[in-house]
């Protein structure tokens, strides 16, 4: 087995631990069981669960046993961390839909077989429905100081303002016990998460403790941050998601392609495989080259075909290529180049009429007509990578990709695009 904290330590992604030297200890001993929880507050894990469910992979790899854990129950609840109103209450209905997405998400990333080091796929809603109120309030609640859950940052800087309900004040206590039953049920010594969830995790170490007098360990990861202060996994359009129908392939390699070179191989270490000689070169890359921005698109390659598979990718590095004049637009799927199309300036018209200079204008490649104009005289105007150079030029049927879709690029850097919806 691999001394797996050295290389956590190496990728700088370790936050906290309850006790580094007696984790170190029972790594060495042998492969232990470790968790990591992910509950359906969406339809989808996003690029900041991939951070805490990389390193559950790389347990894995290290010869260790991983369980995935998708909130069936806490995801009913709703946990207040990091939060500063209550959370919206979905329905079983939805949580149970959302449930079923995150497991299939999870599953791609953990190896299912036998072995000692084959994984395990649960949720909470298995042991948490069969206890009753009482026994929750008898067996679990009777271990929790209230003056010690009040002091637990989540809930104090809640009471603060509007405070919080019951309801989510035990969630603390739910995730402890889910700590508990997995200790049972699997022998789980450790439980990882993101630095957010240090109280909730150190909560169910602190339960184990009392309940069967064992001894248990606690990981987070820390939070990823961006050098220019834009929040890590965002967008103009929102988060980044996993699921390819809320953030299309060829989106979500845009994202890591157009990583800041302040920000890259920090990302490179966390997000990928990529052994420490390898992110060597890479960083030495952005500081020689850094405009051929090898780095990235190492990065956004790494990446995309982790979630999304390396089929994918050949689409969409094909697209990227296809829009700036690098390979034929007609050999992209009608997906994948609107899922391009859709990350650019476009208009949408309902048909087909309007001058290639006013479409221009209409997408909102160019501030406006005259400079369409100045644009097509300057011999910078491009039709589905074909230079046009009759400012009276009037798009046809032919022209149209999929029957729907135009490309239109000025100079070598800025595209846009059309569709025609009716």
């Amino acid at each position: 087995m691999t001394d797996i904290l050295d290389e956590l330590e190496w990728r700088d992604v370790i936050a906290q631990t309850t006790d580094a030297d007696a984790l170190r200890t029972a790594l060495a001993e042998g492969p232990i069981t470790v968790y990591a929880g992910f509950d359906p507050t969406a339809p989808s894990l996003h690029a900041g669960n991939l951070a805490t469910l990389l390193i559950l992979t790389r347990f894995q790899r290290a010869g260790h046993r991983p369980i995935g854990l998708v909130g069936g129950a806490t995801g009913l609840i709703g946990d207040p961390s990091g939060r500063s109103t209550e959370r919206s209450l979905n329905s079983s209905e939805v949580v149970a839909e959302w449930v079923a997405r995150i497991r299939v998400q999870v599953e791609k990333f953990l190896s299912f077989d036998d072995g000692p080091t084959g994984a395990t796929l649960v949720s909470n809603l298995d042991w948490t429905s069969e206890m009753s109120a009482i026994d929750f309030l008898r067996d679990v609640g009777k271990h929790f100081p209230v003056n010690r859950m009040l002091a637990r940052e989540s809930v104090s800087a809640r009471l603060g303002g509007d405070g919080l309900s019951y309801t989510e004040f035990s969630y603390q206590i739910l995730q402890a016990n889910d700590y508990l039953e997995l200790y049972r049920r699997h022998g789980c010594t450790l439980q990882l998460g993101g630095s957010d969830q240090w109280g909730n995790i150190t909560a169910g170490v602190d339960l184990v403790r009392r309940v069967e007098g064992a001894h248990t360990h606690a990981l987070t990861g820390k939070l990823i941050t961006k050098a220019d202060g834009t929040k890590f996994g965002k967008t103009a359009g929102g988060a980044v998601w996993l699921d390819p129908a809320l953030t299309s392939p060829y989106a979500f390699y845009q994202y890591w392609l157009n990583a800041d070179d302040r920000d890259v191989v920090r990302f490179l270490k966390v997000f990928t495989f990529r052994t420490q000689d390898e992110i060597a070169e890479l960083e030495k890359a952005v500081a020689d080259r850094p405009a051929a921005r090898e780095a990235q698109r190492t990065l956004a390659e790494d990446v995309t075909t982790l979630v999304h598979g390396a089929d994918e990718l050949a689409r969409v590095v094909a697209a990227s290529r296809a829009l700036f004049g690098q390979g034929s637009l007609e050999e992209l799927d009608a997906r994948t180049l609107g899922s391009a199309l859709a990350e650019v300036p476009r208009a949408e018209v309902s048909a087909l009429g309007a001058s290639f200079v006013d479409l221009l204008a209409e997408s909102g490649l160019v501030e406006s007509k005259s400079a369409a104009r100045r644009a097509v005289k300057e011999g910078g105007a491009y039709l589905n990578n074909v230079k046009i150079t009759d400012e009276a030029y009037v798009p046809s049927a032919g022209d149209l990709l999929h029957g729907r879709f135009l490309v239109l690029r000025r100079g070598k850097r800025s595209i846009g695009g059309v569709e025609v919806t009716a």
